[in-house]
């Protein structure tokens, strides 16, 4: 009998430790699959988009008003966050808010692009130091970005932040490239058109790819 107790007891001094292990494993995978999304990295906004997206299975209820926009809470985020607030306050703030998440969503969907770079900040920021060479004008027109009109950034940037957690329906079809009516730039004529929302014409590449 006890050499039975005592052939247990061995069994159970080496059974241990590899169930504690394994729960530590356990407890750190947990630990990095609830990483805030402030805290991801910009160069790897890509797997963002793979980690997160497939939430949108749920979707949140959005409304395309400003009224929806006033009712939501003070959106906050990393320096992606505060790129894509910008562009939508420089790019579109005159614009519906179906409008803005427009906007938002082409950017977007070059991020997820093999064409553009990887992250908000680097898609939005291209071709800036080059006068009126840049993607987006006002990174390149030689004034100095200054926001004046509190209350509009504090909406775009609820714009940008559902925006990037995915919770808006797509509206562009996989739009890449936009344009106000004012203008018609030349590769307007060879991309394929998919939407018109307010004063913006949005486009895409004449094929699509998994990467684009």
């Amino acid at each position: 009998m006890l050499r039975y107790i005592l052939a247990a007891a061995t069994l159970a001094a080496t059974m241990l430790p590899s169930a504690s292990f394994a729960e530590r494993e356990a407890t750190e995978t947990a630990k990095q699959e609830l990483v805030a999304r402030n805290e991801l990295p910009g160069q790897s906004f890509r797997d963002y988009f793979k980690l997160f997206q497939p939430r949108k299975a749920a979707p949140v209820q959005v409304s395309y008003s400003k009224d929806w926009l006033d009712q939501q809470p003070k959106a906050t985020g990393d320096e992606n966050w505060k790129c894509l607030s910008e562009a939508l306050y420089f790019e579109a703030r005159g614009e519906s808010v179906r409008g803005q998440f427009a906007v938002a969503e082409v950017i977007l969907n070059r991020v997820k692009s093999s064409r553009f770079p990887d992250s908000l900040c680097g898609v939005i920021r291209q071709g800036t130091g080059k006068k009126y060479q840049c993607q987006f004008t006002y990174t390149c027109d030689g004034r100095k970005e200054v926001i004046h009109e509190k209350k509009a950034y504090e909406r775009v940037s609820k714009v940008a932040r559902a925006a990037i957690d995915g919770v808006a329906r797509e509206l562009t079809e996989g739009a890449t490239h936009y344009h106000t009516t004012a203008v018609r730039p030349s590769w307007s004529r060879v991309y394929k058109q998919t939407a018109r929302i307010g004063v913006h014409i949005f486009y895409r590449h004449n094929y699509r790819t998994a990467s684009n």
